[in-house]
């Protein structure tokens, strides 16, 4: 075996060693999923349950991880999310697309297994009727011909 051949065999094993040691808090998780569900077409924003409530009321404001739940059990995530939907869209099309967004982002972002992610689906948004831009036309009088 040659030199360059044993080096990258050492590197492999002590990065497996490392990420064995490897700890990723629940926040980082709840981060990861709570962007991957906000960005799934349909989904009008994430619903703040009770603790978040309390915790927004007393200071602790996680912006990113408000409406998700994460319990992680020996490298095993099961992720509950929270969402408003927007009115008109499907929902099992977008709860799917969630589920799917959410498991995909955080078994590659940080290498854990996703048992399930639960979609729960708080409220329906109503989109506001745009306003439109109104123009008058006002006459404007010239008077720069004009005499004293």
């Amino acid at each position: 075996m040659s030199k360059k051949e044993e080096n990258v065999e050492n590197t492999a094993e002590e990065k497996v060693e490392i990420a064995s040691n490897l700890n990723i808090s629940e926040d980082v998780i709840g981060v990861i999923a709570g962007l991957a569900a906000s960005e799934v077409d349909g989904i009008a924003g994430m619903q703040v349950g009770f603790v978040d409530g309390i915790n927004q009321i007393f200071g602790s404001n996680k912006k990113y991880t408000k409406g998700v739940k994460i319990e992680l059990n020996n490298k095993k995530v099961t992720i509950d999310i929270f969402v408003n939907v927007k009115y008109g869209v499907r929902i099992p099309d977008v709860a799917w697309a969630a589920q799917t967004a959410v498991k995909n982002a955080v078994e590659n972002m940080t290498g854990l297994e996703v048992e399930a992610v639960n979609i729960n689906v708080q409220d329906i948004i109503f989109e506001k009727e745009e306003k439109k831009d109104v123009k008058v036309d006002v006459p404007v009088e010239d008077t720069s011909d004009k005499e004293d």
